[in-house]
């Protein structure tokens, strides 16, 4: 069925008015001549053209013919590798990298819409250029300057691609538990270390895509003490300068529910000469650069998933016809398009809600890693660094479940042609699935924003947030609904949340039962200032976002009653 298309006129209305990017970009020296709208149009366009002509038409081919693997080798699908290079030469993944190291210098807002995009248009091919900004940024402030030389502008602009080895058999979540060794190579001119060790769960770690591949490897020195604090980063590329390849082998790839154009590998590692990247044992401070920034991204993979979902759900329901819709005074035929009938404008009007309200946190998000890079004054960067603190875990988790249950819902629509392949809606919920997972798990997600975000400090810091947004809102009835909101969770969190916590004798699992709960609460209370952002600044043109704003009001809002009463409910023994 139809593929997905960027529709640039939302993207334009959330990042040029709803959020005013200009002038937030105006007050950074390092991107204020990026603060043209009509330059930031033109980038969005021409990526939107890029994604919907190249990129798109690839996705079905790409599900069904999936990457495959023989003797070590793993092959594309049809068509990837040359969108890869064109992708790469275009420019489009150094779009927010340093000029000097071969970027093109522009706001990360940019690279995060581009993204959203791709990841609407095919997530299996989108899953290959996805970690190249988190491992530009590693090598960038941890590598040595001789690693930089060699790898730094190859992963920039995107020639060479990289991976991100973590996971273990026995070690998923839990890095305490890597076992992968890393012994120095006696005699070394280049003070190599031999990496020994099998890795999981690795997408993208053999393709045909590009020349060669970066991998970024946790593993242990032989003198590390047990446990996280042991562990450091190593670099290990598929090709070394001289072109003799490393003793990494892809063992096998997965055959998974969803994802089948992104491989992901079983990556083994035999004695393979690699790099310490950074300092001993440190290994985590400097791969979380990379986790950090890959949250952000598989949040804004939510945004696009359920994007491209409720694409195909909305043209099916302006197509479909099937009984009377109530109230109907139409003449056409003996039956009325779907879309005219409640049930099916329920689920359209509330996925458009969470999309819209989505692109709102998640561009404002990048737009505040655009300030905390840039901004000259300390406190601005301050306000900016506890945004992405507080805000990432919670677009990271809210998004992706919405994700995957929103394309299910979607696929409703289609009745009982949405669960055959045919019409292609099915893909988008087993694609969805994987993003509660991977990058931290959506309850560690929770865990992080409220035990390591939340609490630690008092709730100082969310209270701070929510009082800045507040100040932010105007003077309609939605905006003061919205206050309300924010301070109930304000006062919940420092009135009864942090004195139980805190009290002698308390449970002290109580908040881990409660985070999932909170980090919900959290994200309805956003989605509100979001959607009254919105409806400030519609003006004239508020009937285009209406439908989805009265969907977010009736259908979503009265959640956040629900989840106060689970979570004052919570605090109550049983």
């Amino acid at each position: 069925m139809n593929a997905y298309q960027p529709r640039l006129a939302d993207h334009d209305f959330i990042l040029l008015d709803v959020l005013q990017a200009p002038q937030t970009l105006a007050a950074l020296p390092a991107l204020a001549e990026h603060a043209d709208p009509d330059l930031l149009r033109q980038v969005l366009e021409e990526a939107g053209k890029f994604v919907g002509e190249v990129v798109a038409p690839l996705n079905r081919e790409g599900d069904e013919v999936g990457a495959q693997w023989r003797d070590g080798a793993v092959t594309m699908p049809p068509g990837f590798r040359d969108a890869y290079q064109a992708f790469w030469q275009a420019g489009w993944p150094s779009l927010a990298c340093a000029v000097e190291d071969g970027g093109q210098g522009l706001p990360a807002v940019l690279e995060a819409q581009l993204y959203e995009m791709l990841s609407a248009a095919n997530h299996g091919w989108t899953m290959a250029p996805g970690l190249l900004h988190g491992a530009y940024e590693c090598i960038k402030h941890h590598a040595s300057d001789a690693l930089k030389a060699t790898y730094l502008e190859k992963v920039a602009t995107g020639e060479w691609l990289a991976t991100m080895c973590l996971t273990e058999p026995h070690a998923g979540s839990d890095l305490g538990l890597v076992r992968t060794k890393a012994v120095p190579l006696p005699n070394d001119s280049e003070s190599r270390f031999a990496l020994s060790g099998t890795k999981i769960f690795i997408s993208g770690g053999e393709h045909d895509l590009s020349d060669n591949i970066v991998h970024l490897v946790l593993a242990r020195l032989p003198d590390s003490p047990p446990g996280p604090k042991g562990l450091s980063l190593f670099l290990v590329p598929k090709f070394y300068s001289d072109g003799s390849r490393s003793a990494v082998v892809c063992e096998r790839i997965e055959e998974k529910m969803g994802l089948h154009g992104s491989p992901t590998c079983v990556m083994r590692f035999d004695e393979a000469p690699g790099w310490i990247v950074g300092e001993p044992g440190k290994g985590l401070n400097a791969m979380f650069v990379m986790m950090n920034a890959a949250r952000l991204h598989v949040g804004l993979q939510g945004i696009g998933l359920l994007e491209a979902a409720w694409q195909k759900a909305d043209a099916y329901a302006q197509e479909r016809r099937q009984m009377r819709a109530p109230g109907s005074a139409s003449n056409a035929g003996e039956a009325d398009v779907i879309a005219l009938h409640p049930a099916m404008r329920r689920i359209l009007d509330t996925q458009r809600a969470w999309i819209d309200a989505g692109r709102v946190i998640g561009y404002r998000t990048a737009l505040e890693l655009d300030t905390l890079k840039h901004h000259p004054d300390a406190a601005r960067r301050e306000a900016a660094a506890r945004w992405c603190s507080l805000v990432t875990p919670v677009l990271k988790s809210a998004w992706t479940e919405q994700a995957f249950s929103g394309a299910s819902a979607c696929l409703q629509v289609f009745g009982g042609h949405g669960y055959v392949r045919e019409w292609g809606i099915e893909q988008h919920v087993r694609d969805a699935r994987v993003a509660m997972i991977y990058e931290g798990t959506n309850e560690i997600q929770a865990i992080d924003l409220l035990l390591r975000k939340v609490l630690p400090d008092g709730a100082t810091a969310l209270r701070t947030l929510l009082a800045e947004l507040a100040v932010e809102l105007g003077d309609s009835p939605a905006a003061a609904r919205t206050r309300e909101a924010m301070a109930r969770l304000a006062r919940f969190t420092g009135e009864h949340l942090l004195p139980h916590t805190q009290a002698a004798g308390a449970a002290a699992d109580t908040p881990y039962w409660l985070a999932d709960d909170y980090l919900r609460a959290l994200a309805l209370v956003l989605m509100a200032w979001a959607w009254s952002r919105i409806g400030a600044t519609a003006g004239a043109d508020a009937g285009r976002w209406s439908q989805a704003q009265a969907g977010f009001w009736r259908w979503i809002w009265p959640e956040f009653e629900m989840r106060l009463g689970m979570l004052e409910n919570g605090l109550t023994p049983a």
